[in-house]
């Protein structure tokens, strides 16, 4: 499976910039949440969503061992080790030490990402330390 063009994938991403969040939504310049933002990149860098998404509480996945999101984004990604990304990955956070990752961002840079963060909306940020640390898994946008 090849890959999608990374700087297509960011500039996608940056387009979403602005958008207010919204949980469960993916429209872009309307509402989003994480989860929305990387399904409103794909629909774009990729095509239609090859699944639908069930609906979700805010505190899904809070507990239990499955890992949701990136058994998802293994149907349809290519996954490389969060200690080889580059920009244009998709990164799936633990926003919590032992919780299951279910924090969406796009690396668009060496040292920076986009996601969708209450209150905020979207965002692009710098990749701290704080932030690397979570990374959890790492996938790329599969070619068009």
């Amino acid at each position: 499976m090849n890959t999608a063009d990374p700087q297509r994938v960011i500039t996608i991403a940056r387009s979403w910039l602005g958008t207010p969040y919204h949980d469960q939504a993916s429209l872009r310049g309307v509402g989003c949440d994480c989860l929305g933002l990387g399904r409103g990149v794909w629909r774009e860098a990729v095509g239609p969503e090859p699944f639908p998404i069930p609906s979700y509480s805010r505190d899904w996945g809070e507990t239990g061992p499955r890992e949701v999101l990136a058994e998802g984004a293994r149907r349809m990604m290519i996954e490389v080790l969060p200690a080889e990304i580059g920009p244009g990955a998709l990164l799936l956070f633990r926003m919590k030490p032992r919780a299951i990752a279910k924090h969406v961002g796009i690396l668009t840079g060496p040292g920076t990402f986009l996601h969708a963060y209450e209150r905020l909306g979207v965002v692009e940020e710098p990749l701290t330390p704080s932030w690397r640390r979570r990374i959890a898994f790492a996938f790329l946008f599969p070619q068009h």
